[in-house]
């Protein structure tokens, strides 16, 4: 394509960033994926798409800074699962120095939704306590804040109970909790990249659909095919597994993500945004009979 981008992706080897990449590439981009070990199984599949590979730590300005010299545009994801939320926010600190340093056009920040309205809830203020590093420092950028992710629902900790007949959460039933899929994600900051003056100093939360947890289980059992139950977790119980988790739950009842969704689905059509339903509808459902299944919408 005559308007191709050269893009460097931080994160590429997990699920969003993963997702991002893949639709750059569909579209024509150049994709450098950034990771630690270019001998993965994760790294290899997306070498193998056309991704070109950029080995180094993210939390070493120099490596990052080596890595997006020359590139269009920068999307980078920061995760505590793997570290911890002190090393996320290092490592979100680090890649916004790297970024600048190397003066690239667009720095996209993946976030989380409503991290900005001081929601209390450890890994939503790690997030925006990098926000605040990228808006400090000056440099050309977007913030993207998703909300919860359909795909959450098959999960570790959500399958097992699937299978079993329940979808259980520490969420009243008929509360309605904003959720997208990854590919909306991989959309939306696709068309902020190629459209980077439409997009620049804003910070935008997104979301898809807004099922409750019982509506949630009766689109799964329509799509499935099997009964699924929606079961309200005690929030004691949820805190005895995590209690950042448990406060973000707390969070979705009493408060909840407040993205526009009717004008989001106006002003980017061209997202093809996907409601909770429509994205049932396309996933493999065999998986809740044992069945190793890839989902068609990822």
């Amino acid at each position: 394509m005559s308007n191709q981008l050269s893009v460097l992706v931080i994160g590429a080897t997990g699920q969003q960033g993963g997702a991002v990449a893949r639709e750059l590439l569909s579209r024509g981009h150049h994709v450098r994926a950034f990771t630690r070990n270019v001998d993965s199984d994760s790294a290899r599949q997306i070498e193998s798409r056309g991704t070109e590979l950029a080995v180094g730590d993210a939390e070493e300005l120099e490596s990052v800074a080596r890595a997006a010299r020359g590139v269009d545009a920068v999307y980078a994801m920061t995760t505590f699962f793997e570290s911890g939320l002190e090393a996320e926010v290092r490592q979100g600190l680090a890649i916004a120095d790297a970024v600048n340093a190397a003066r690239v056009g667009h720095f996209v920040y993946a976030s989380v939704a409503s991290a900005d309205r001081s929601t209390g809830i450890p890994h939503f203020d790690s997030k925006f306590e990098i926000e605040s590093h990228i808006r400090a420092l000056g440099m050309p950028h977007t913030i993207v804040a998703p909300v919860f992710f359909y795909e959450n629902l098959l999960s570790p900790w959500t399958l097992p109970g699937l299978v079993q007949g329940t979808y259980a959460l520490p969420v009243t039933p008929d509360r309605p909790v904003q959720q997208i899929p990854i590919q909306d994600i991989a959309s939306f900051v696709s068309l902020v990249i190629e459209n980077r003056d439409r997009f620049l100093g804003k910070r935008i939360d997104i979301a898809s659909d807004e099922p409750s947890g019982k509506q949630a289980a009766e689109i799964i059992t329509a799509a499935s095919g099997r009964p699924i139950d929606y079961v309200q977790v005690p929030i004691a119980k949820a805190y005895e597994m995590s209690a950042d988790a448990a406060k973000m739950y707390e969070w979705f009842d009493a408060v909840g993500y407040s993205a526009e969704i009717e004008t989001l689905r106006g002003d980017y059509p061209e997202v093809g945004w996907h409601s909770f339903e429509e994205w049932a509808q396309a996933q493999d459902w065999d998986i809740l009979n044992g069945v190793s299944a890839t989902s068609s919408a990822a």
